[in-house]
């Protein structure tokens, strides 16, 4: 072999080796990007779905909320349904104290359902009391006048009107010597002295059981601060 052709066999070994180191180093390149584990940032989907658990939870706790307000609700008015056959307490919360109340279911159905239904939906909510005469204390009227309020049956039964008694106002087509037909809805009375000329005349449908010292204290323009029904 001559110097011409060792040469020529060099060079082609060198570009050979050439090759195979380019062919070599595309590989590892490849092989590397492939088995690297890359570092992702979170995505928008993750961000979301992080960010929607503690909405659902508390769009869950609001409607459970809304239930159970709703049922509290309701709970007066299932309280009411049908007639009531026994005596129920009330406290009549005035601006000069607390009257406790026995009511007659028994003997006043259709008034006792009434008044408690009122009661519980705060219509009673600072009413004032407009009758404050030596025998009676009266208020209830939406009016504040006297004038106000609706009608209902009157409901006479044996009960007698003694210190203490609860009754309803009569409506205007009261006839004297034949008793109130029509009562009104919303207006009732405490009596502070035996009055027993309205037997039979006017619904009787409770009596007051502790606070007469309140009920003698109250003048015209004291106010009615709720009535809760025990």
């Amino acid at each position: 072999m001559n110097k011409f052709h060792a040469l020529v066999t060099v060079g082609i070994i060198f570009i050979f080796g050439l090759i195979v180191y380019s062919t070599q180093k595309e590989a590892f390149n490849v092989s590397y990007s492939t088995n690297q584990t890359p570092s992702l940032p979170p995505t928008r989907d993750k961000l979301e779905f992080i960010s929607q658990a503690p909405l659902q939870n508390q769009q869950q706790g609001q409607q459970q909320q809304a239930q159970q307000q709703q049922q509290t609700q309701q709970a007066p008015q299932a309280a009411i349904q049908g007639p009531i056959n026994a005596s129920v307490s009330a406290t009549i919360k005035t601006s000069k104290g607390n009257i406790s109340v026995v009511l007659f279911g028994k003997e006043a159905q259709k008034t006792v359902a009434n008044f408690i239904a009122k009661s519980r939906s705060n219509f009673y909510k600072n009413l004032k009391f407009h009758r404050v005469e030596d025998w009676v204390v009266q208020g209830g009227d939406p009016s504040g006048t006297g004038n106000g309020g609706g009608a209902i049956q009157t409901e006479l039964n044996t009960k007698p009107f003694l210190v203490g008694s609860l009754g309803m106002a009569a409506s205007s087509d009261m006839q004297v010597g034949q008793g109130a037909r029509v009562s009104n809805d919303a207006q009732f009375f405490i009596t502070t002295k035996d009055a027993d000329w309205l037997n039979g005349q006017y619904t009787n449908f409770g009596m007051v059981t502790q606070g007469m010292d309140v009920v003698n204290k109250i003048i015209i323009g004291d106010r009615i601060l709720g009535i809760t029904i025990e």
